[in-house]
């Protein structure tokens, strides 16, 4: 089991930062994190998520132009914000994926399953990254509040990915975290089935 350091790093003590120390993020640590967080489990392993690392002033100006007011500053000040995508054609890597069975044949013409498969997946490495990237001593500040059509434009056109959401990674300021917010008991909402 983890010692109690390494999940108060991951769980217990991580805050979402929205301020951010001028400390630069490298492209070393980028691609860690996804070599990290790549090998946790999908459905039938099609790793859906495609990520951009938002991360030059100019890119930064894009992206603030697709977010809500709230989000502008957040986006301009973190050293990267990763905007995690969906590649809507997954199943073209199926083969590669999952080689022992006719995966990508489950998807053909079936756009409904596509969509939710993409999107749950993406989701659940989207919450890997995070954990990723908290387990290599960065902080994240995830956010919804932008116009996922505007993000995919600016960013994604002329492929099938799709923005899920978006991450600001770096070090937080930890003298400007807002207070924890509370928390569901167990019983609240747990139930075990017997």
């Amino acid at each position: 089991m983890l010692n109690q350091q390494a999940l108060e790093t991951l769980f217990t003590h991580a805050h979402t930062n929205t301020v951010w120390q001028d400390k630069p993020v490298t492209n070393g640590q980028l691609r860690e994190i996804y070599e990290l967080m790549k090998w946790a489990p999908t459905s039938m392993n099609c790793q859906p998520v495609r990520i951009a690392f938002v991360k030059s002033p100019e890119a930064k100006e894009k992206l603030a132009a697709c977010v809500s007011a709230g989000n502008v500053q957040k986006v301009k000040t973190a050293p990267i914000t990763a905007i995690i995508g969906m590649d809507m054609a997954f199943p073209r890597k199926m083969p590669q994926l999952f080689p022992h069975m006719d995966a990508q044949a489950l998807f053909a013409g079936n756009e409904k399953l596509t969509e939710e498969t993409a999107f749950r997946n993406s989701s659940l490495q989207g919450a890997y990254f995070i954990m990723a990237a908290r387990a290599i001593g960065l902080d994240c500040g995830p956010m919804s509040g932008f116009d996922a059509a505007k993000v995919n434009e600016a960013f994604f056109v002329g492929t099938h990915v799709q923005a899920n959401f978006l991450c600001s990674i770096g070090y937080g300021d930890h003298e400007k975290i807002k207070p924890r917010l509370p928390r569901l008991t167990f019983e609240a909402a747990c139930a075990i089935v017997l």
